[in-house]
């Protein structure tokens, strides 16, 4: 079996995430690389933290596949004093490339939202956010059905599927409130709320929920029938549940073109929240 270039590799990659689907402000594809170099060995995180960089570098990796992009916001200068030019120079000091699969994997049937949401057994209808231009069910989030239950027993079932954070899961609303429609988004999803309302689910699971949109989504739904309740994880968590559905995506693409390409899960904990100190749960 042969083994790819990045070129290659990046179009296999964009066969399974296209960079069509990404949202007009992401900055996803090949971030660093020869796209003539020759690839055996693929390394997938969330993050392109200095940790994982320094895993890919460990394990001989020749790509870095990550979910966040290393270049989201533009720089001046990639001096290896900088924090993000000194990524880059250890990645290219390593002979590491480095892919981003943002919004693009987000949006992709199958994706990011797809593997949360999966975590509740629901009966998916379709995304939140529709991207323009792109085939049914691609977009961001997911709506969905599930047989009826509660707030807390869905807050439950996240805590037993995600990997065990300082954050933990939290709820802003009825632990007790009955639910047979969920919506989901993986990563910061406080800017969708319009969208949730208008797609009728009871309960709204997603990441990094900031004070005013969460008491302001709450006043709102108070002003109506009480929904949605919001159930908050952490975003790393949410996102890793990804990974290994798309370490096997890339095996099986990679295995069906006949090349000889190593894919394996990071190891490292990109989660910036360490420690919890304080208050039991409570549900006041």
């Amino acid at each position: 079996m042969a083994s790819p270039t990045l070129a290659q590799v990046r179009t296999l990659i964009d066969d399974l995430w296209p960079e069509s689907f990404a949202e007009s402000w992401d900055s996803v594809g090949l971030t660093v690389g020869d796209p003539a170099a020759p690839v055996t060995a693929i390394l997938l995180a969330v993050d392109p933290t200095d940790d994982v960089v320094a895993e890919a570098a460990e394990t001989s990796a020749d790509l870095l596949l990550t979910h966040h992009p290393l270049l989201l916001r533009g720089v001046t200068s990639v001096a290896a004093d900088t924090l993000k030019g000194g990524q880059v120079t250890r990645l290219l000091q390593a002979g590491v490339a480095h892919i981003a699969a943002h919004t693009n994997a987000d949006s992709q049937l199958g994706g990011v939202s797809d593997a949360l949401i999966d975590v509740l057994d629901a009966q998916v209808e379709g995304p939140l956010a529709p991207t323009a231009g792109a085939p049914d069910g691609v977009g961001i989030g997911r709506v969905g059905t599930v047989r009826p239950t509660t707030v807390r027993a869905l807050a439950q079932a996240l805590a037993d599927a995600l990997p065990v954070t300082a954050t933990g899961v939290r709820i802003a609303g009825d632990p007790d409130a009955p639910v047979e429609r969920v919506a989901v988004c993986g990563g910061a999803g406080d800017g969708l709320f319009d969208e949730v309302r208008a797609s009728g689910a009871q309960v709204y699971v997603t990441s990094d929920l900031r004070h005013h949109p969460a008491t302001e989504a709450r006043d709102t739904a108070h002003r109506g029938d009480g929904t949605p309740h919001l159930i908050d994880i952490s975003h790393w968590a949410a996102e890793s549940l990804w990974l290994d559905r798309a370490a096997s995506q890339l095996r099986a693409s990679a295995a069906h073109s006949g090349w000889d390409v190593t894919v394996t899960v990071s190891t490292r904990r990109t989660d910036a929240w360490t420690l919890r100190i304080g208050q039991e749960d409570t549900d006041g």
